[in-house]
């Protein structure tokens, strides 16, 4: 008869487990719950009184058009920065799959960007566009494109992107090429004995079996785009010209430490914190359902 195992209690799994939690409560739960308790309140600048007013930062925020046109904004600008990483990193990956000399090198130079903090990278494009001195807008001018990011809204929405995109290549890059060598080689080279060019073979095996990957990254750089762009649009254009490039997470910063509405910035966070959990929590329970191999 065979006798159940049983281990006795032990403090080591909570120690363990310990400064994670603490982690999670103090830089996620703390915050989150202050913001939360603050967007019912309305403060002076100086934060020498408040008033507790329920949702009214809520009501003031949904007749405010200039709010939904922000929400617009920061829809096109997640999905753009999304599609274009991941489309670039899917190609990048395909490619660095198929190198045999040089494959070390070539996979560890497409790695380096991640590793740049997002305000150098900003400060990065910045450079290379800056309309009197960057290398692009010289080249652009010269093909007849007046470059000016500081005065056109377009170009600085379309340079924003560029420099978040290119930020999260590298991350997006690691998990494709990872995917793509976990596929059994025996699978392609029976399609490629049977006829199958690189392209159909891409298309029909490879890439539907990295279809977790690519929605798990799917929902990883839109979460990115939400939040972790704030550093490169502020060295970048801050918001600007004319809020062209100010987006939810860089408004929660505009109105709350510039314009001084605490009560109003706290709300737009809560608001945030929102979408990002529903679209978490649609993406996976029912998304997810429709990953499947045939």
């Amino acid at each position: 008869m065979l006798k159940r195992v049983h281990f006795g209690t032990s403090i080591l799994p909570f120690l363990l487990v310990a400064p994670q939690i603490i982690i999670t409560l103090v830089f996620f739960i703390w915050p989150a719950s202050q913001a939360l308790y603050q967007s019912l309140l309305i403060e002076d600048a100086f934060g020498l009184s408040r008033e507790f007013v329920w949702f009214e930062n809520f009501i003031d925020l949904a007749g405010n058009g200039l709010y939904f046109d922000t929400f617009r904004r920061t829809a096109f600008f997640s999905v753009t920065v999304a599609g274009i990483a991941m489309a670039s990193a899917l190609v990048l990956a395909a490619m660095a799959d198929r190198i045999i000399k040089g494959a070390l090198t070539y996979r560890t130079l497409l790695i380096w960007p991640y590793a740049v903090a997002p305000v150098v990278a900003g400060a990065l494009w910045v450079f290379m566009f800056d309309p009197t001195l960057g290398i692009f807008a010289y080249a652009l001018n010269i093909i007849g494109v007046d470059w000016n990011h500081k005065l056109s809204g377009d170009q600085a929405m379309a340079l924003v992107v560029m420099a978040s995109a290119w930020k999260q290549i590298a991350y997006n890059f690691l998990f494709f090429i990872a995917a793509m060598q976990s596929i059994p080689k025996s699978l392609i080279e029976a399609a490629a004995i049977d006829g199958a060019g690189p392209v159909k073979r891409f298309f029909t095996i490879i890439f539907p079996l990295i279809t977790p990957t690519t929605f798990f990254l799917l929902v990883v750089n839109v979460v990115y785009a939400f939040f972790d762009t704030f550093g490169i649009i502020h060295a970048v254009t801050q918001g600007g010209p004319a809020k062209a490039t100010e987006i939810l997470v860089y408004k929660v910063f505009n109105d709350g430490f510039v314009g001084l509405d605490l009560g109003g910035s706290a709300a737009q966070s809560v608001i945030l914190m929102i979408i990002v959990i529903a679209l978490t929590v649609i993406q996976f329970r029912y998304i997810e359902k429709k990953v499947e191999y045939s």
